[in-house]
């Protein structure tokens, strides 16, 4: 780190806040996705809840969880659960300056190293961070604002190609998957096309059955289900979900099982995984019970609009929102099973068609993950003075510059 600018202080944390405590707790009954004021916990947002326990803006940060340590900066009214700390910034603190510092700093690594990681406001309250003056860090959380908006807005830009580029892979497998010639596939009310004789069509339990495996501590790879990339490690993705306090006792997925998300299978989020890790209790979980399956093929098959309106006809629910697909229903559904020599045929069909998709995808994720460290990278040089925020330059650490001193006087020697 650089020598701290000029007129900058270092200031323990816990002196940054009026106060520092815990939030109150809340039962999992109280929380749902349809009510009025957000739930903060240990690992962020929660849910929402019909009470609130704090109005205004304060700092959050996890207190106990497997994301303990991160932090949120939150305006309104809400509820904070007793896993996270809500910190009250003091008047000559600027809570966009104190969040964006505060997320540098990595305090998920003072937790206690136990299965249920957790931190206690002692553990942190002595760490010190460098405060230019007010009027300092109004100017930095400024310029932050408006570089990181710049920078979120080209990553969502990103995100929605490779969603288009996604989606132009999966016409070409459904192409592949459903052929239309010979055969009579219509089973159990279920409309599916006309398929070659030489297919079979089976129930999914023909192919699967439930795992009921779960995790003793919950320490394993946390897995997502989209109905866009299938099953793949949350950490690959930047997204804001509802985090449970502890994952202890989450269902386990092995390499070639087939998830399901019971309340999203309408929306075909659905894969084969290629991982072990955890899931949510939301999810269902089918362990294939034949050496004639190519996960790859069934990969692409549980995502088609074909299958993914089968499923769709075949969940309970009072509304599209409200649908759920039971494993019991899943498993007495029909599906199409060709020899696995043909299933093989068909992947590498769709692989070598859709090959430059892949490329234009890894591409587009590859930009998202260097945007990412370049934010990180940028809020780190902004909140610990190492560039001219007005400039996006280096800064002459002694504080003096040659011009335009009227402006660093203004700002307080920013």
């Amino acid at each position: 780190m650089t020598d701290m600018p000029g007129q900058w202080r270092r200031p323990k944390l816990k002196y940054l806040f009026t106060s520092m405590r815990a939030g109150i707790s809340i039962t999992a009954d109280a929380i749902n996705d349809e009510a009025l004021f957000p739930v903060y916990g240990g690992n962020g947002l929660r849910g929402y809840t019909s009470q609130s326990t704090h109005k205004g803006t304060h700092v959050l940060i996890g207190r106990q969880g497997a994301l303990c340590g991160n932090v949120h900066l939150v305006d309104g009214e809400f509820w904070a659960s007793e896993h996270a700390i809500v910190c009250s910034p003091k008047h000559e603190f600027d809570p966009r300056f104190v969040t964006y510092s505060l997320s540098t700093l990595n305090l998920g690594q003072y937790s206690q190293a136990t299965a249920q990681p957790g931190i206690g406001i002692s553990d942190i309250g002595g760490i010190e961070i460098m405060v230019p003056h007010l009027t300092g860090q109004n100017v930095i959380a400024d310029f932050l604002d408006r570089e990181t908006a710049e920078i979120d807005a080209f990553i969502a830009d990103q995100e929605r190609l490779i969603e288009l580029l996604v989606e132009r892979r999966a016409a070409v497998a459904e192409r592949y998957i459903w052929p239309t010639t010979g055969g009579d596939a219509t089973v159990l009310a279920v409309d599916l096309p006309a398929l070659p004789t030489s297919w079979r069509i089976v129930r999914n339990k023909n192919l699967f059955r439930e795992r009921h495996d779960i995790s003793v501590d919950g320490t394993e790879e946390m897995l997502s289900v989209s109905h866009l990339t299938g099953v793949t490690p949350r950490s690959e993705k930047n997204v804001t979900m509802f985090e449970a306090e502890s994952t202890a006792g989450y269902p386990l997925v092995f390499p070639g099982d087939l998830v399901i998300n019971t309340m999203w299978a309408w929306m075909g989020a659905a894969g084969v995984s290629e991982d072990y890790g955890i899931v949510s209790p939301a999810y269902g979980i089918y362990e294939p019970i034949t050496t004639d399956f190519v996960p790859r093929f069934y990969d692409y098959l549980i995502r088609t609009r074909r299958y993914i309106d089968a499923m769709t006809a075949m969940s309970r629910g009072i509304r599209s929102s409200r649908l759920r697909l039971y494993p019991e229903v899943f498993l007495a559904m029909p599906i199409p099973h060709p020899p696995v020599t043909e299933q093989q045929a068909i992947v590498q069909r769709i692989d070598d068609e859709t090959s430059w998709l892949e490329s234009a995808i890894a591409d587009g994720r590859r930009a998202i993950d260097l945007s990412r460290e370049r934010r990180a990278a940028l809020i780190t040089a902004a909140v610990t003075g190492q560039i001219d925020v007005r400039t996006g330059g280096p800064r002459n650490v002694s504080g003096a510059r040659k011009t335009d001193r009227k402006v660093d006087r203004e700002v307080s020697h920013v």
